[in-house]
């Protein structure tokens, strides 16, 4: 039941070092990679697209096509390599993503969807499940038709879990991050589908700012998926997730352990080659709201790009949180 809560796919931001950190913090939150592109799996080296620790478990593999043959080899290249879930992406509104012609696009065109699902199920072959993150709707699409022609259609190909951002898409006019945030919610539809389909697993996505929220939407969804807010204040949505939502203790809501906990990974990556940048990026939300976290983000902005910079500067950026770091 890992779904019940769940770190959604970002690109460029939910990258192995961010979920590096986030398992500092909940053990029990499904995390998943940025989306990758099934086509990529074919023609790039797959050891370094899909690496990862088992650390990050459970860990789902996002992937972006249209192609079901495609789909199908990247999900078995996939195999074997410790993930619980493989989502199909179709809700991303992105120019590049539409230029691929798969994302959110695929909105409008539910039965390429569902041969995708379809091939993909059989190269999984019984392995990781394969799920579907859809949109509402896209332009103009009425949502109440759209969302349940995709549901079905993908149901009928074997598909029972669906993650629901709960906003449509607008493929034109507005720019990702846009789509983020101007097309209004629609809490409701996605409770009636589910309330009519009650052998699918519906997991809700968009506008959830609080672990408060996601308690509430749990009463009534099978699963709840947090974007933004778990990154820019990682903290208070995952150090007492697994308390709350699963029931169990988990590795404490102590924001200094968590950024301590990661010095022994930290030092191993710069001995590999990464720049410090590369991971303290994901860790600037670590003390939001809090005394001092603005001048923690700042010593880390500023220096952890400079060569050889190490966890020095992260020891520096720590004082900045006196008396907290005392």
């Amino acid at each position: 039941m890992a779904h019940r809560f769940s770190v959604a796919p970002m690109v460029e931001w939910t990258d192995r070092h961010c979920r590096m950190f986030h398992r500092r913090l909940s053990r029990r939150a499904l995390l998943y990679t940025e989306m990758l592109a099934g086509r990529a799996l074919l023609h790039a080296d797959p050891d370094r697209l899909l690496r990862h620790s088992t650390a990050e478990h459970p860990l789902a593999l996002q992937l972006g096509g249209s192609v079901p043959e495609e789909l199908a080899e990247a999900g078995r290249i996939a195999l074997g390599r410790g993930f619980c879930e493989i989502n199909l992406n179709v809700g991303c509104p992105s120019d590049r993503v539409q230029d691929g012609s798969f994302g959110a696009c695929l909105m409008l065109r539910p039965e390429v969807v569902a041969e995708c699902v379809a091939a993909m199920i059989e190269a999984a072959d019984g392995g990781p499940e394969i799920t579907v993150k859809c949109r509402i709707g896209v332009d103009h699409q009425d949502p109440e038709i759209a969302l349940r022609a995709l549901i079905d259609a993908s149901a009928r190909a074997g598909v029972r879990r669906f993650i629901v951002h709960a906003r449509k898409a607008w493929l034109q006019g507005l720019s990702p991050r846009e789509n983020r945030t101007v097309p209004p919610l629609d809490y409701d539809l996605v409770r009636r589908v589910r309330a009519e389909r009650p052998d699918l697993s519906i997991v809700l996505n968009g506008g959830i700012r609080s672990l408060e929220e996601s308690l509430a939407h749990l009463d009534e969804f099978d699963g709840v998926m947090i974007g933004r807010a778990a990154y820019q204040d990682p903290v208070a949505l995952l150090a007492s997730a697994d308390r709350r939502i699963f029931g169990e203790e988990g590795p404490g809501a102590d924001p200094l352990d968590a950024v301590r906990s990661m010095f022994g990974y930290i030092e191993d990556e710069l001995a590999a080659g990464t720049r410090l940048h590369s991971i303290t990026r994901h860790m600037l939300g670590a003390f939001a709201g809090r005394p001092g976290a603005r001048r923690w983000r700042r010593i880390l902005s500023d220096g952890a790009h400079l060569p050889g910079a190490g966890v020095e500067l992260i020891e520096e950026a720590l004082t900045a949180l006196e008396p907290l770091a005392a």
